[in-house]
């Protein structure tokens, strides 16, 4: 980032409520996941039983379809990329909305740390930062069992998990920034009303095509869209100039959910 984009995410934080130190939220992060592996690691094989489930049984029945660059694919290698996406946006944003609302809500674990040499700016980017990680996880997983697939077919899937990195962060950021609104347990209902549409018609499992043109301009709006036209691009080859406009759409998620996670985190703790 350029020192002018800097100066401009610095004017966006509270200005006397960093330390430095998000790396201590991540640090404790993992070391409490140790005792908590089995959940942790749970979330990664909901996307395996889909693949299994509707790429090698379902698309037994469908057959091939249409590859981003026009040639024919597998139904496999179709959802696949969507799976892949799924995976980090999930791994993402289940660590950053019901365990931070936990944290924040009930056990007070932001209040003691405080106490500490730590302020809001660090707890927000050390919480994103270790949701980040987990969404990353569950993508590098979900990779290796593509490949175990032979659904990795071109060598740019190598920026598979760097770009999965981006779209994880993007969903941390904007899902904290989204839980520090939350009153209850029952506005995660909310969370549920926004992930589970995405999932379903943002082109996981079907082509943009199938819509009418109105729905379709309104899936192009989704941000998990943007995630699986990432993946679909590079796991198949079909890479586009277009596909930088899916990276700055995550830019703009990432900036902005960053900024209202840290400005609600200090009105919330210091105010």
């Amino acid at each position: 980032m350029t020192a002018a984009g800097l100066g401009g995410m610095a004017r966006l934080m509270p200005g006397t409520n960093y330390a430095g130190r998000p790396g201590v939220l991540l640090e404790r992060s993992a070391i409490v996941s140790r005792r908590g592996w089995l959940a942790f690691v749970s979330g990664f094989f909901e996307p395996v039983f889909y693949l299994v489930a509707m790429g090698q049984g379902l698309g037994s029945l469908v057959g091939t379809l249409t590859g981003p660059d026009g040639s024919p694919i597998s139904y496999a290698a179709f959802i696949a990329p969507g799976l892949l996406a799924a995976s980090a946006m999930n791994g993402a944003v289940f660590d950053s909305t019901y365990n931070v609302f936990f944290k924040l809500k009930y056990a007070k674990l932001y209040d003691a740390m405080l106490a500490t040499p730590l302020g809001p700016v660090d707890i927000a980017l050390g919480e994103i930062g270790w949701a980040l990680i987990r969404g990353g996880l569950y993508a590098l997983g979900f990779l290796s069992v593509m490949a175990g697939f032979g659904l990795l077919v071109s060598p740019w899937a190598l920026l598979a998990l760097p770009a999965a990195l981006v779209v994880a962060f993007a969903f941390a950021a904007v899902g904290m920034a989204a839980t520090s609104f939350m009153r209850s347990w029952q506005d995660f209902d909310l969370v549920t009303l926004a992930i589970l549409p995405m999932f379903l018609f943002s082109t996981t499992f079907y082509p943009l095509s199938v819509y009418p043109p109105v729905l379709q301009t309104v899936v192009q709006c989704l941000p998990l869209y943007h995630a699986v036209e990432l993946m679909r691009g590079l796991t198949t080859g079909a890479v586009h100039v277009g596909m930088l406009g899916n990276l700055a759409y995550f830019a703009v998620m990432i900036v902005l959910g960053v900024a209202v996670a840290a400005r609600r985190l200090d009105a919330l703790l210091l105010r």
